[in-house]
């Protein structure tokens, strides 16, 4: 069996994630979202059925409130990644885990940011953006209803490329009672929630595939505070 990471149903009472132990003198902050192709708040009789058939998808984006990487300024900024791995994201059971990425800079960016985006984004993703097969440029949003990760209603658009919306999660969403966060972020969080994609598509190029995926217990929403480069 898949290894469980526990945070209970205080993810569902609005309770937040702390995986930073303190803040950076010179940080780098923003919003994070995502959405897999799996369920990743969810009981073990569903992750179960879902290993190595589902879930080796996912498009994920960071939105830079404030900060600046490598001494260029990134406010306002945005960098979406999307990626196709061979197995399904976090199966503890395949620790080698190849995947192809496709990066979408924000179009707004100039030269020397859309630099020091890309550069943020492989320091932030790690081997998931490790073989990078194509980068586009698109306009790009990423909002926050009233601005609150805990509330659950996020909005992500780059472009025509790819997209996520997610609502908070319900009693409704309880299916067999068990559920826990099965799968963690893909990527360092401040704080992270579980959150319910009504959209998780990508129609972009360079994957070999395209999905739309909605209607899953498989986003999550966070924030970030890193020291910068």
């Amino acid at each position: 069996m898949l290894k469980v990471v526990v945070f209970g149903a205080a993810a569902l009472a609005g309770a937040s994630i702390s995986l930073a132990a303190g803040l950076p003198a010179h940080s780098i902050d923003g919003n994070y979202i995502e959405a897999r192709t799996a369920d990743t708040w969810t009981g073990p009789c569903f992750a179960n059925g879902e290993i190595e058939m589902a879930g080796k998808e996912a498009v994920f984006g960071w939105k830079i409130n404030h900060g600046e990487w490598r001494g260029v300024s990134l406010d306002g900024l945005s960098v979406v990644g999307v990626v196709r791995a061979v197995h399904t994201l976090g199966n503890d059971h395949e620790p080698i885990n190849p995947a192809k990425a496709v990066l979408i800079v924000d179009s707004r960016a100039n030269a020397g940011q859309r630099l020091a985006l890309e550069s943020f984004a492989k320091t932030m993703a790690g081997d998931l953006l490790k073989d990078v097969v194509r980068v586009d440029f698109a306009p790009i949003s990423l909002t926050v209803e009233n601005g609150n990760i805990h509330g659950g209603a996020a909005k992500l658009t780059a472009g025509s490329l790819a997209a996520i919306q997610t609502r908070a999660m319900s009693a409704a969403d309880h299916i067999c009672g068990n559920e826990v966060v099965w799968y963690p972020p893909l990527t360092k969080l401040e704080h992270s929630m579980p959150a319910y994609a009504l959209e998780d598509s990508f129609h972009g190029q360079g994957l070999g595939e395209t999905w739309s995926d909605p209607y899953k217990r498989s986003g999550f929403l966070g924030t970030f505070r890193v020291a910068s480069e």
